[in-house]
């Protein structure tokens, strides 16, 4: 793609990467890809926001010589350091040495410890402004949003908010980089409630603090690191943000996250009877087979609807290895308070029901029923999973 301006003199120089299996190493994006996007305002003085992943160097700069001499660059605003953002800046302080890096003092820290860059850096300040001629830019601190060193960058007259990783998502530009261009918009709020879970969610309350810090600010443009730029309805990916930061700690959706794995089908049959149950109650219900998904598609799921059931069968005296590899992740991501129950099979004895029940306790997760059988279950343990469905249902309902 092209340089795309967004208002005059400001223009999205950002990558495509459709080529990444594992972001950050950990979450699959090979499907949905992503976009690494950075921003170069062409004024009196000339300034880089943002940057992106090494592997795409060539194409960024490619983006760059369409809009300018790239020894002409005086500024590269580091609004944060992870890699996918930072990766091309060595390579880029080689083709214009007399550069200077802006960024917070944990950045010039973080500008040494990465990249061994010590020199041409300078110190911003929260709330200190720069002017580029006709375009004013004003550093915000957000710190922990979410590594300690990160900030936004806000320019002044056209009100645009570069935020970073906040306000972002997965999933490669399809063609445009605008929300009112795009065509498939659903799928790109998917995506940034999965980034959200997956990236940021542990630090919930730092994104509160920053969107109550900006709040009156005024943005006609939210341009973040990652996906769509906001400028036909920016708010409302900074009220979609808010609600699912607010879900650390505040009241969740009514819904229930089926978890199941099973190794013969006989907990899988457990899993067909309460799902049943639940059905009939009119609950939403989403399930995954935690033998055949990845957690990352899990984890946004858990984090929005407040039940969960999970369904294990006992593994060598203890729970499904897979499944406690998911609960495990979801200890890690903090998804905390959630009502839930539990059921599965064994074959000569028990063992995952007191394991099962150790992992759940860093979650303060509230265990409101569950059952074992042994083998395959019968008439019998059908009908109490059904019933087990139906009452978990009405007290999720009940739990507003």
């Amino acid at each position: 793609m092209p340089p795309i301006e967004l208002k005059p003199d400001v223009y999205w120089i950002g990558v495509n990467d459709r080529t990444t299996d594992l972001f950050e190493g950990l979450w699959p994006i090979t499907q949905e890809g992503v976009s690494y996007n950075a921003y170069l305002i062409n004024d009196e003085k000339k300034a880089i926001v943002d940057l992106a992943k090494a592997l795409k160097t060539d194409e960024f700069f490619e983006q760059i010589d369409h809009v300018m001499d790239i020894g002409q660059l005086d500024y590269i605003i580091v609004n944060h350091m992870e890699p996918d953002h930072s990766g091309i800046l060595s390579t880029l302080r080689r083709m214009a040495p007399h550069t200077t890096i802006l960024g917070t003092e944990k950045t010039r820290k973080m500008l040494e410890t990465f990249y061994g860059i010590t020199e041409g850096v300078q110190v911003v300040q929260d709330g200190e402004t720069l002017s580029l001629g006709q375009h004013t830019l004003k550093f915000v601190y957000t710190p922990f949003v979410h590594w300690p060193e990160t900030m936004m960058t806000y320019e002044t007259s056209a009100q645009i908010l570069f935020s970073c990783d906040a306000f972002g998502s997965y999933g490669a530009l399809r063609g445009s980089i605008f929300d009112d261009a795009c065509t498939v918009p659903a799928f790109y709020e998917q995506e940034a409630l999965r980034y959200y879970v997956n990236i940021v969610a542990v630090f919930s309350k730092p994104v509160l603090q920053a969107i109550e810090k900006l709040a009156g600010v005024p943005v006609s443009i939210i341009a973040p690191s990652h996906g769509l730029v906001w400028r036909k309805n920016p708010q409302r990916i900074v009220e979609l943000y808010q609600k699912w930061a607010e879900y650390a700690t505040g009241p969740t959706e009514v819904g229930i996250t089926m978890l199941y794995g099973s190794m013969y089908g006989n907990t899988e049959k457990m899993m067909n009877a309460v799902a049943q149950g639940i059905s009939q109650e009119g609950v939403p219900l989403t399930i995954f087979d935690v033998n055949h998904t990845h957690v990352s598609y899990i984890l946004p799921s858990l984090w929005t609807q407040r039940g969960v059931v999970v369904g294990a069968p006992t593994y060598e005296g203890s729970l499904f290895p897979p499944m406690a590899q998911v609960l495990d992740m979801a200890a890690q991501k903090r998804v905390r308070h959630k009502k839930v129950a539990r059921f599965g099979s064994y074959g000569w004895s028990g063992g995952a029901q007191r394991h099962f029940e150790r992992l759940i306790e860093p979650l303060k997760w509230e265990l409101t029923d569950s059952f074992e059988f042994t083998g395959s279950p019968s008439e019998n343990d059908l009908k109490r999973g059904e019933e087990l469905g139906v009452q978990f249902s009405r007290l999720v309902k009940s739990s507003d």
